[in-house]
């Protein structure tokens, strides 16, 4: 989908829904829960992952689907005479890069089907209100249109300071109370209200049996959680930043949003700290702090040389690839990106996790899937200026799949396992799979340039 273009509803009611809601940026939309229909469930249904795992009920997407129509018919009666009863979800967790562990988790197929029908109806009304600048978790949206922004601007704009910002724990620390407060300055149909609040209020199981109720937080993995957390995020940081840097900011200020991860970039130091001051005071109101420890504010932009003794801007990482302010061959500026450290170290880790546990399967049989691992590394950082990171990974990759297969036997032949996996099976070659630079347009037209008078001209 086009950058420019606005995701649209498949359906003829929600499409009118949409246009309402653009044309009235003040509506509360009283009458909503009547569009939740068996065909909406039934498309609802489709989207569900037939791979994904199962609930605290242990049913699959193929199970549910076995009398499909009438489950479909009788959970459509509950839902209009209000005897539908959320399931609390399923919890597990899994580990992150720094040591600790992260929450996630999983609805049953009932609860993601409904879920689905509301995530498409609030679709309709909060895809008008997103600015542009929020990428985490929209329809025809990524996160490699997030980088391709974020590019555009430090390419083009006066960008001389970046604030990297993290919200710490933030779908852990959401308060229902706020953000049932923030669904209603667009929905006021108690029916969907009450739905979003006993998926809200159904707690979590572990996995020993434990049930936990909780006050705060949408549990990671379920269907509406992202966009509960979109519409939270619109409300409390990209409004006012917006509106802030509008009003407020000395010179220009942009920013890119990815979920709770956001970029800001500012012409002025100045704007810079007065900027994060108020936006941790904004949070801090709605329960919500900065993760201190990974938000910073970094010198970054064309000048090099700050007059402190500091020849060379820092670098910052966000979504994956850590950005670097250089120079082309001509000697001309150019924002650079290679692959995090973090995360390449994470991706070798995995694969050697992979070629241990698996090396006593048919090496055609390795190899395919390896092909599958590094094809899908290709996909995501494979972005141009990144070539000499990929070509590392293949070879970090080929080393640790030889080493694996070397320890399948004691009496192995090195050298005709390495003729073997260096011309028969071969693995893929590096290849950038997104050549696109930055955007073609003037930054201030895309994201919204503060002073001087010139307003904000979102157009995504």
């Amino acid at each position: 989908m086009s950058q420019t273009q606005r995701w649209r509803p498949i359906c003829l009611k929600l499409i009118r829904v949409q246009e309402k809601a653009a044309r009235s940026p003040q509506e509360r939309f009283t009458s909503l829960a009547h569009l939740i229909t068996e065909k909406a469930l039934w498309r609802s249904y489709q989207a569900v992952d037939a791979k994904a795992a199962p609930g605290v009920d242990g049913v699959t997407k193929d199970a549910y689907g076995a009398n499909l129509y009438r489950n479909l018919e009788e959970l459509h009666w509950r839902l209009k005479h209000g005897k539908y009863r959320a399931s609390p979800v399923l919890r597990h967790w899994i580990e992150k890069p720094d040591g600790g562990q992260r929450p996630l988790g999983i609805p049953t197929v009932e609860d993601k089907i409904v879920q689905g029908v509301v995530v498409e109806l609030l679709n309709s009304i909060y895809e008008v209100d997103f600015l542009s600048f929020s990428y985490g978790f929209r329809p025809g949206k990524s996160q490699h249109h997030a980088l391709q922004a974020l590019q555009t601007v430090l390419q083009k704009g006066n960008v001389n300071w970046v604030l990297d910002a993290d919200i710490s724990k933030f779908f852990d620390s959401i308060d229902h109370k706020e953000l049932m407060a923030v669904l209603k300055h667009r929905v006021n149909d108690r029916n969907v209200l009450r739905l979003i609040g006993k998926w809200l209020s159904a707690g979590v199981v572990e996995k020993d049996g434990r049930r936990i109720r909780e006050k705060k937080g949408t549990p990671q993995g379920g269907v509406i959680s992202p966009l509960l957390a979109n519409i939270f995020l619109h409300y409390i940081v990209d409004v006012f930043v917006h509106t802030w840097r509008k009003t407020e900011a000395k010179g220009e200020v942009y920013i890119v949003r990815y979920a709770d991860d956001f970029i800001i970039g500012c012409e002025y130091r100045d704007d810079a700290l007065i900027l994060l001051e108020a936006l941790e005071k904004r949070l801090d109101e709605h329960g919500l702090t900065l993760n201190r420890e990974k938000t910073r504010l970094v010198r970054f932009g064309r000048r090099w040389d700050d007059g402190n003794g500091n020849p060379r801007p820092e670098t910052f990482d966000f979504l994956g690839f850590t950005h670097i302010s250089g120079k082309d061959r001509q000697g001309r500026y150019l924002i650079k990106r290679k692959t995090a450290r973090k995360r390449f170290s994470r991706s070798l880790k995995s694969i050697a996790e992979w070629c241990t546990n698996n090396r006593h399967l048919p090496v055609s049989v390795q190899w395919k899937q390896l092909r599958l691992k590094l094809s899908g590394h290709y996909n995501y950082y494979g972005v141009r200026g990144n070539f000499k990171a990929l070509a590392r990974f293949r070879h970090e990759v080929w080393k640790l799949w030889f080493n694996a297969l070397k320890r399948r036997s004691q009496k192995v032949n090195k050298n005709h396992l390495y003729n073997l996996i260096s011309s028969v099976f071969v693995l893929p070659t590096p290849k950038i799979t997104h050549p696109e630079g930055w955007l073609d347009l003037n930054p201030g037209y895309l994201l919204g340039r503060a002073g001087c008078g010139n307003s904000a001209r979102p157009v995504l």
